[in-house]
């Protein structure tokens, strides 16, 4: 294969090697338990963002401006609420006769042990995975989360990672410390070798992380699982598991960091790629809003590429409506909702109701929330369907000036807040509460 041309200054398109065969797989399968009440009844891709998107148009969004067509999506946690809304891959143009967008979930009967049933981590989804890719056998794997913002053009990434001849490539961003203790941290030299990586440190000085878009040479990829596998398990066959073994369904491969990509780094051809524009891990209450505050600073540039759009279902509804007397400032509103009270410094999901004389403040409200006359929702994110009652409060500004997962309140979808109730900062209610 002719090696992709050197990519070219910002503005001109690189394009790839005629007849290249890349394949993307986006992993859209864990419960997203660190946002507690917000996914416990949908699939944490299924999230809304800023009023009229999910998280997971983000990365197929990326995927199909970069024209990467081959697409499978894995999911295995409340798949039901995404599969509506994938719309087998339609928004995204994904939808083909041969090929396209592909979902996959969790199977009994398809093999070893090891082969079906729900993986634990995202290198164990790849090992479940590895029949299909090498089926399809692609030239290069392109592997990305489902819970972060960005919006990059993937082709110039795929041209430096096959000029180099790279194992493996992770894209990086530069994040503060304390951000980064939560993700992937990677020592890289000046040219972009990666030297080490540190997964989830919990505490560090170097604030270069994986964005969790990787790409792989798919045949060391596979054989590297396979060894890693074998190693873990102490079998003597494919997918045998050691006598003992604690559990005959979990390969112990984990996530990528625990084993899969410190062992590529070790093999000398792993590489670090910086992203470019804005990029954040939503996966957390605090990343979620405080994503949702950069996008009113104007901080986040994903919505700002003509070239690259962020598509998805488009959402039905009327216009958003300000009534006589209301005040919205710093402001995001959905389709069909309708504001005759105060709204500062918050995203608005379709058909949310601010009635007459009710503050929402530096709060997320996704769709068909009723915000009831006199009520206030400060540092909030309110699930679908809520009715905060007349002269209710919801949450509270936050001490200091640094948001934290602790200081921001959770009402899961469906929940009601009754008249005069109170719902202490960082307060969780489980969907369907009656308060």
């Amino acid at each position: 294969m002719t090696p992709a041309p050197t990519p070219t200054p910002t503005g001109t398109r690189t394009f790839l090697p005629t007849g290249l065969r890349p394949l993307a797989i986006i992993q859209a399968g864990g419960q997203g338990s660190r946002l507690d009440v917000l996914t416990r009844e949908r699939a944490k891709p299924a999230l809304p963002f800023a009023a009229t998107h999910a998280l997971v148009d983000f990365p197929l969004s990326s995927l199909a401006a970069s024209g990467i067509v081959d697409v499978w999506v894995s999911v295995q946690y409340q798949s039901s609420s995404l599969d509506a809304y994938l719309a087998g891959g339609r928004p995204w143009d994904l939808d083909r006769t041969r090929g396209g967008f592909r979902r996959i979930t969790p199977e009994q009967g398809s093999g070893s042990a090891h082969a079906e049933g729900f993986s634990h981590g995202n290198a164990d989804n790849l090992f479940r995975l590895r029949d299909d890719v090498r089926v399809f056998d692609p030239d290069v794997l392109l592997v990305l989360s489902s819970d972060h913002v960005f919006n990059l053009d993937l082709q110039p990434v795929i041209a430096r990672h096959l000029e180099r001849g790279a194992e493996c490539t992770l894209v990086t961003a530069e994040v503060g410390v304390q951000e980064a203790a939560h993700n992937m941290v990677v020592h890289a030299d000046p040219d972009g070798r990666v030297r080490k990586v540190q997964d989830k440190p919990g505490e560090t000085s170097i604030g270069t992380v994986a964005t969790e878009i990787f790409l792989y040479d798919p045949g060391v990829l596979l054989t590297e699982l396979e060894r890693l596998h074998r190693e873990l398990s102490g079998s003597t066959g494919e997918g045998v598991p050691a006598a003992g073994e604690a559990d005959a369904e979990d390969t112990g491969l984990g996530d990528f960091g625990s084993l899969l990509v410190p062992a590529l780094v070790e093999r000398g051809k792993v590489w670090a790629e910086p992203i470019t524009g804005y990029w954040k891990d939503v996966g957390r209450p605090q990343a979620y809003l405080q994503a949702h505050r950069d996008l009113l600073a104007g901080r986040v540039d994903v919505f700002d590429r003509p070239d690259r759009p962020v598509l998805g279902p488009t959402p039905v509804g009327p216009p958003a409506r300000v009534r006589a007397g209301a005040e919205v400032e710093d402001s995001m509103l959905g389709p069909g909702a309708d504001v005759r009270g105060r709204v500062v410094r918050s995203v608005l999901g379709p058909g949310v109701r601010v009635d007459a004389g009710a503050v929402v403040e530096d709060s997320v409200l996704l769709s068909g929330v009723h915000v009831e006359a006199g009520a206030r929702v400060h540092t909030a994110v309110v699930d679908r369907g809520s009715v905060v009652g007349r002269d209710a409060t919801i949450g509270g500004a936050p001490a200091g000036t640094r948001l934290t997962d602790e200081a921001i309140t959770l009402v899961g979808r469906d929940s009601r807040v009754g008249r005069g109730v109170t719902i202490d900062a960082g307060a969780r209610l489980e969907p369907g509460t009656t308060a």
